[in-house]
């Protein structure tokens, strides 16, 4: 049985396989499968991640560790069949690990120690942030570091120099491993122009967009899911809502070339 995380830090377990282990990536490095690091900030669309998982649980050759922010956990604590307690994340055979921001600092760290964002950058193949909240989004334009999402996406290898190309027996995927984002917010956050300006950074500045010599699309290391009209959570109808969560996994398949045996 998966134990919970106790508030006593002596006590807290790392997410990892159910084990107290400190994850690092060197162990997961020879393993042959593509990683992809889940994350989920504070929108409602946070209880679409169960759906996530368990439509790419049939994939053998993917591994996934999971992010949530503080704010993410308040939708997934069980209250219903469609918000699962996040502890029932490890049903599905695929998934290694599910890390929260207290699982950061665990311990007083000592120098040799691994440090977890770091670890999970050099982990993933791609990141995927769904849903990335109106506040996410600000705090990664703006270079802000304050819980284990944003510093992944802080200390992300932006120029391919530092993490090997994502690659697997037949092919390299591309140079620059990749964030993808799928916004969730108000009609009315969408459309402020804060939010006009941080997509354009996100989409314009560090998008994906055709290489000069050949045209592929590789350029740049981030990928906007843009939002879909509906009807929100809060009642409005308009844009702002996630895409739809099925789209998101069509897109993970595509850009990992997964294939069912």
């Amino acid at each position: 049985m998966l134990q919970m995380i106790h508030s006593e830090s002596d006590e807290r377990r790392t997410r990892v396989s159910g084990t107290s282990q400190p994850f690092t990536a060197a162990a997961h490095a020879s393993d042959g499968k593509r990683h992809l690091l889940l994350a989920a900030s504070g929108s409602v669309a946070t209880i679409k991640i169960p759906n996530i998982l368990a439509a790419l649980s049939p994939y053998i050759g993917l591994s996934i560790c999971v992010i949530l922010t503080k704010s993410a956990t308040n939708f997934l604590q069980g209250q219903s069949i469609e918000q699962p307690h996040i502890d029932t994340f490890y049903r599905y055979p695929n998934v290694q690990g599910v890390f929260l921001d207290e699982e950061e600092w665990v311990h007083p760290w000592k120098r040799g120690q691994s440090i977890l964002h770091i670890e999970l950058r050099r982990w993933a193949h791609i990141l995927v942030i769904a849903p990335l909240s109106a506040n996410t989004m600000a705090k990664i334009t703006g270079g802000f570091s304050d819980n284990l999402l944003t510093s992944v996406v802080r200390a992300w290898d932006t120029t391919g120099e530092l993490d090997p190309p994502a690659e697997d027996e037949e092919r390299v995927f591309w140079d620059q491993k990749r964030i993808i984002v799928a916004p969730a917010m108000n009609t009315a956050m969408w459309r402020h122009p804060i939010t006009k300006s941080q997509i354009k950074i996100l989409e314009k500045e560090w998008g994906i967009g055709p290489d000069e010599d050949d045209g592929e699309d590789y350029d740049g290391w981030f990928e906007v899911l843009r939002p879909q009209e509906k009807e929100l959570a809060c009642g409005d109808i308009g844009d702002g809502a996630m895409i739809d969560w099925k789209e998101i996994v069509k897109v993970i398949e595509k850009r990992f070339y997964l294939e069912l045996p």
